[in-house]
């Protein structure tokens, strides 16, 4: 019987059954016990996501329902995600009159995190492409370290981990209902905090607080790398000074100043140009957007703490510079992004389709700013579909302001979580006619891909689309896709 509070590094022939395995984390972490050894079965909807590549390439075995018979004799331990109830599910019901040790997917994380010295990246933006460059940092700087991404990241090699040893692991840590405080972190990034997850955390200072106690878990002389630039993590900063003053703050942006201080430099030639005050050298990031800057500057500060970590040494000497400058710079070369964070599904007839996961009006604002800088000459639709009615509804006048860097908005309905009831309160339609008071060129259209004909008779080259949104809108930018290809 395994122990269920341990995830031992050994998993070697160990039968694992994954509840809820085609969420991007849970195949993850597959990817992660598929690394150490595991036999992996797993169940979940039918409908294909982009996770059902991965485990194919892992020749996952995976169910297309849940049914208490998929529990056999085999299975030793069950992974369950929280968008299934323990007592509900009838996998996970089946797992417990069997007595088979079950796990949150959050807790096995931190099981995981435990046996290592473990790094967690937080923050209400920011966090995967955080997590993607750290890991294309690290695997260049050759450290014997595990990281575990929220989406594909290319320079993983079209996964969502990097398995390149196990003595650091480097996580994604979500805030959402406190999940992070699984998490056994020896350093913390904090990118940003702001009110989201209004479900859950339903002031600013509640979810502010949720991430006060997540650093207080950094261990005595733990790291909190933070960004000075964001109200909210400066803040979090600050309160952590006062209760715990062993903790080392590493601040790191415009306004920072030490090491990880930025000034950002030109965009040219399809590069972003950035110093930190580490190096005398120029960086480049091939990806648009300053926001995208201060990840990549979150990104060297953990990866050079974690070098000095590794090579026992608190300051790096000239040689040693040297080598970390030009394996940073070789890394943020290869890094092209990750899945659904600004990438680039197709340059087809000079129109660039574009498909982001910024859901948060913060999010959408400072990606369409980001690209208005990178792409000055091209016009910019945005196709965004709006994901929760309570941000929505606690966010309706920001969301409505976001779009100001955009040439024409597209809207659809809200796109629901099961996590939450709809109360009639707040409505695509009425995000629409709120943002037609910000942005003069404004359409909507209910069902997503209704808005195909529109799409499709205004495209010309010179334009870059860009569907945004946690929902399934991305499916009007694959399907403009193939109306261009007929036209071509």
């Amino acid at each position: 019987m395994i122990n269920e509070n341990i995830l031992m590094s050994d998993l070697n022939g160990v039968h694992i059954h994954f509840v809820g395995i085609k969420g991007t984390g849970m195949a993850a972490l597959v990817e992660i016990a598929h690394a150490r050894g595991a036999v992996i079965t797993g169940s979940d909807v039918p409908e294909q996501f982009y996770t059902d590549e991965i485990l194919k390439r892992l020749n996952v075995k995976v169910y297309t329902s849940f049914d208490a018979k998929n529990i056999d004799n085999q299975v030793q331990f069950v992974i369950y995600s929280a968008a299934y109830k323990r007592e509900e599910n009838p996998e996970l019901i089946e797992a417990d009159k069997r007595h088979i040790p079950v796990m949150l997917y959050t807790e096995a994380l931190g099981a995981v995190s435990a046996l290592a010295y473990s790094c967690g990246i937080a923050g209400v933006h920011g966090k995967t492409t955080t997590t993607g460059l750290t890991g294309t940092l690290l695997k260049q700087l050759n450290l014997p370290a595990q990281v575990l991404a929220g989406s594909i990241i290319s320079s993983f090699g079209n996964t969502c981990t990097l398995n390149n040893g196990n003595d650091y692991f480097v996580a994604e840590t979500c805030e959402y209902q406190r999940h992070f405080m699984s998490f056994h972190p020896k350093k913390i990034i904090l990118t940003s905090v702001e009110s989201d997850h209004e479900d859950f955390y339903p002031t600013y200072e509640s979810i502010r607080d949720a991430f006060v106690d997540y650093i207080l878990l950094l261990p005595e002389s733990g790291q909190l790398i933070y960004c000075a630039d964001d109200k909210g993590a400066a803040e979090v900063a600050d309160i952590i000074s006062r209760k715990r003053s062993d903790i080392e703050l590493i601040p790191y942006g415009t306004s920072a100043k030490g090491d990880y201080s930025i000034k950002i430099g030109q965009i040219k030639d399809g590069h972003q140009f950035f110093k930190i005050g580490a190096f005398d050298g120029e960086l480049a990031l091939r990806i648009p957007g300053e926001h995208m800057i201060r990840n990549a500057a979150a990104a060297c500060a953990l990866s050079i703490e974690l070098f000095k970590n590794f090579s026992s040494c608190k300051n790096l000497d000239a040689i040693s510079k040297a080598k970390v400058f030009k394996n940073l710079k070789d890394g943020l070369e290869a890094f092209t992004g990750a899945k659904r964070r600004g990438e680039i599904i197709a340059d087809i007839n000079g129109i660039i389709i574009m498909d982001d996961y910024a859901h948060h009006p913060t999010a959408i604002a400072t990606t369409l700013e980001g690209l208005r800088k990178f792409y000055p000459d091209r016009r910019i639709i945005v196709d965004f579909m709006s994901h929760t009615y309570t941000r929505t509804a606690a966010l309706l006048d920001r969301f409505a302001g976001a779009f100001g860097a955009a040439d024409e908005v597209i809207l659809h309905k809200i796109y629901p979580s099961a996590r939450e009831k709809y109360d009639g309160t707040v409505t695509g339609r009425i995000l629409y006619e709120r943002t037609k008071q910000n942005h003069p060129k404004v359409s909507y259209y209910e069902e997503i891909l209704d808005a195909l004909p529109y799409v499709s008779s205004i495209v010309k080259p010179g334009d870059l689309f860009i569907t945004m949104g946690a929902g399934d809108n991305w499916k009007i930018g694959k399907a403009l896709i193939e109306q261009l290809k007929k036209r071509k």
